[in-house]
């Protein structure tokens, strides 16, 4: 039986650049299951956040929580307590993430790119992870597009494949960093429909994004960020119908009448 309440938590997460504190006293809980979209302004801190959570980032202050355990302490720019290096592997391999930029290796397929990482890092059977990387592709809808190179793939076929990458490590959560903010317009709705089905099926997600009918649509919660801080949160439903921060009014203002 799992003993946790919460997948991910952080209390009083706070990071700096220098003298610029990007992020002042982040704190969020995360259950199982849940999806949680964040927007805001650029600059807002939103991307350092998920970066901060799978030590992309190193937080300034703060403490991390992955599953109920501790993951990691800082204060003042110094560790004050981690969890051991083998379950600290373990427990970034169980968080995925998705950039801006797809980072695909383009000397590999897409079938390839999807197999790389069970088979380096999980130790998975060539043919075990070829079974799972095909499965993975079809249900990101490009089967057909295994035996392709990522310059041959659209923008948005080449997002899906890294969506399908992360899921072959079966990550209990996904980090999204405004996945769609590099594609052309035309291209967003197959990978928005893609988050959408994880999202249906039970999957753990953060994301970062512009696409408000996304958030609208599948949020449990939407956070807005401003200035390194949530600034207000709620239901997609309380934050953009009924916004109490100016904040959020005008930002909600001046995107969605864009």
């Amino acid at each position: 039986m799992e003993n946790y309440e919460y997948i991910l938590e952080t209390e009083h997460v706070s990071k700096s650049f220098g003298s610029l504190e990007v992020l002042k006293d982040i704190n969020l809980k995360v259950k199982k299951g849940e999806v949680i979209c964040i927007i805001g302004p650029s600059g807002a801190g939103k991307s350092t956040y998920l970066r901060s959570l799978n030590q992309l980032e190193k937080i300034t202050s703060g403490k991390i929580f992955i599953k109920g355990d501790l993951f990691l302490h800082r204060e003042h720019n110094r560790t004050v307590e981690r969890i051991d290096k083998e379950t600290q592997q373990k427990l970034l391999l169980e968080m995925g993430m998705c950039f801006q930029r797809f980072n695909l290796f383009p000397h590999k397929t897409a079938l390839e790119n999807v197999m790389l990482a069970p088979i380096n890092v999980q130790g998975v059977d060539k043919e075990s992870a070829r079974k799972e990387a095909i499965e993975l592709l079809g249900k990101v809808g490009l089967a057909d597009k295994a035996d392709e190179y990522p310059n041959r793939l659209s923008g948005g076929q080449q997002q899906r494949v890294a969506i399908a990458r992360a899921l072959a490590m079966k990550p209990e959560i996904m980090l999204f960093d405004e996945p769609t903010s590099a594609l052309d317009p035309e291209l967003v709705g197959d990978v928005l429909q893609v988050m959408k089905n994880l999202a249906k099926a039970g999957m753990t997600m953060l994301c970062v994004t512009h696409e408000m009918g996304f958030a609208k649509e599948v949020a449990d919660r939407v956070l807005f960020m401003a200035d390194g801080i949530i600034a207000e949160e709620g239901t997609p439903e309380e934050i953009f119908n009924n916004p109490q921060n100016p904040r959020t009014q005008s930002f909600l203002k001046s995107i969605l009448n864009a």
